[in-house]
């Protein structure tokens, strides 16, 4: 059905009226002479449904210091005192259009920023850019007990309240976490040089180096990278069984994306997988191989033989071992590794002798009490990490940690480089913590973390596959040589944390779930989702076809 109206308006809105309401609209400014009655109404009708489709998506709003205009990383969004966002490092937060009613309050905060308040109202006014105010430290007036402020004292402080502040209640909770992790492997150099082959043709030798440095090429060439996103419920309960407490976990995934390029390997145990498929394509696909590097043999036998790998399938199938279990224990580990009161993770937290601090004054907390702003660096030769923590004044908790390695430091550093032609070092750790008090308890928990790592990896070891035979045997002999860089970046996100009963937590069915293989990050994959505003980076990463 198509509806002519008579009336004359400009091409732009007429556009916008026509994508709104399906209508078919004489395309010239000219007026058409037949008029009609139903012309407000239409008009009225079709402006009604132009704002509500532009309202009806996630909207991305940013945050900049009021003074600076600088961006303002990892601040705090609360909607109407339920829900918690977070900016991202590039000073954006994602707001789900179930957040988007013109009388919710968001609440933003930052330590050494004053608090501030804005109705989803006032963003279109604001052009969606909200700006923060610093708060001014005032080091010559801070006193404690009549006295100025010793660091030492109130970190002695903070490790004596640490198992009171983020210690459990053992009660039933639950919490609406999102996480994102990327991966990249930044291959350096990569060499390989075939040295010896008994079962290969020159023409087929000459299609296997060709095959190499097409792999060694679109490696280097194109690095493989890997981002997921992930919403969920976990729920944690405290249960008994002979007389031993134990923490059960239940997981319920809302939504999972992963966004790769197809059959690329972000980590070095894909790339050795990739890398052996590759020269199978070249063996004799009727028989049984194992591989050899060195002196080191391996067990496992390898082939391209049909019936060979229905069994490995099979094989794989009756593991336990599930996207969703491999998962939730993932999650699980990363919230007790970052939990100050139970993990030795972070020594310039629980072990402050090993560093010197500085008192840098203080600033306003979410709740307007007042922080105390510590620098830290090293001061032993066990110490890696310089940062600095935001501490509560009326509690001692630690509010806000940044930490990263000092310079030149190295964490995990293999080196066998001329023994086994091997060698590994971490040479990038990096991370900010955030704790929230829990609203109906004295402790917190962890509201947002991100955890950058970064490896230098250095591997030159020959490699042989060798056929399984009692005849004579098919031997490729090669030397590897691979050197690069691998990241790996997890962000973590509690949306809500709250309490619930024994029979909600039974209640809960566990699901398997699948990720969700996107080519682009898409913001309508999120509508109507909680997620972080991604960076530009993972904006503009398209997998090729």
């Amino acid at each position: 059905m198509s509806i002519e109206i008579t009336y004359t308006f400009d091409n732009q809105f007429q556009s916008s009226i026509c994508k709104s309401t399906q209508m078919k609209v004489n395309s010239t400014n000219t007026p058409i002479k037949k008029k009609s009655k139903f012309i407000p109404y239409l008009l009225l009708l079709s402006t009604i449904m132009f704002f509500q489709y532009s309202w009806s998506q996630n909207i991305s709003v940013k945050i900049i210091d009021a003074t600076t205009k600088e961006v303002i990383p990892y601040a705090t969004i609360n909607i109407d005192k339920k829900e918690h966002l977070i900016s991202n490092a590039e000073g954006f937060f994602n707001l789900p259009e179930t957040a988007l009613q013109d009388d919710n309050t968001l609440i933003i905060t930052y330590l050494g920023y004053k608090n501030l308040e804005v109705k989803v109202s006032q963003l279109s006014k604001l052009d969606y850019i909200i700006a923060l105010t610093p708060t001014i430290f005032e080091l010559d007036d801070v006193q404690v007990n009549g006295e100025k402020p010793n660091p030492y004292s109130i970190m002695a402080t903070v490790k004596a309240n640490l198992a009171v502040n983020y210690g459990s209640k053992n009660s039933p909770t639950k919490d609406m976490l999102f996480v994102r992790k990327s991966t990249a492997t930044y291959p350096n150099e990569i060499v390989v040089d075939v040295n010896q082959s008994t079962g290969f043709s020159k023409q087929a030798l000459k299609k296997v180096n060709n095959d190499i440095q097409s792999f060694t090429n679109t490696l280097i060439a194109s690095p493989p990278k890997e981002y997921t996103d992930m919403l969920c419920n976990l729920y944690t309960n405290t249960i008994k069984k002979d007389n031993k407490s134990f923490v059960s976990h239940k997981m319920n995934v809302l939504k999972a994306t992963v966004l790769k390029n197809e059959g690329s390997a972000t980590s070095s145990e894909e790339l050795k997988q990739i890398g052996i498929k590759t020269m199978l394509k070249h063996l004799d696909s009727t028989k049984y191989y194992r591989i050899k590097s060195g002196l080191i043999g391996s067990r496992d036998t390898i082939s391209l033989r049909k019936d060979f790998n229905k069994k490995k399938i099979k094989s794989k199938s009756s593991d336990k071992s599930t996207l969703l279990t491999t998962t939730k224990y993932n999650l699980t580990q990363f919230i007790q590794n970052n939990n100050l009161g139970t993990s030795s993770e972070h020594d310039f937290i629980n072990n402050p002798d090993l560093y010197r601090y500085k008192f840098e004054g203080t600033t306003f907390t979410e709740d307007n009490d007042y922080a105390f702003v510590l620098t830290f660096s090293p001061k032993k030769s066990k110490a890696k990490y310089t940062g600095k923590l935001y501490i509560n004044e009326s509690d001692y908790a630690v509010l806000r940690a940044e930490y990263q390695l000092d310079e030149g430091e190295k964490l995990n550093n293999v080196n066998l480089k001329w023994l086994l032609g091997i060698k590994v070092a971490q040479n990038n750790n990096k991370g900010i913590l955030m704790y929230r008090k829990k609203s109906d308890e004295k402790n917190y928990y962890l509201h947002y973390a991100s955890e950058e790592n970064g490896n230098y990896f250095y591997v030159n070891r020959p490699l042989k596959f060798i056929e399984i035979t009692k005849e004579d045997k098919d031997i490729l002999s090669l030397d590897i040589k691979f050197e690069g860089n691998a990241t790996t970046k997890t962000e973590f996100l509690n949306l809500s944390h709250s309490l619930v009963t024994d029979i909600d937590v039974t209640k809960v069915v566990e699901n398997e779930f699948k990720l969700v293989a996107i080519k682009s990050y898409d913001p309508k994959i999120w509508k109507g989702y909680h997620a972080i505003e991604p960076l530009a980076e993972l904006k503009r990463f398209r997998v090729k076809d």
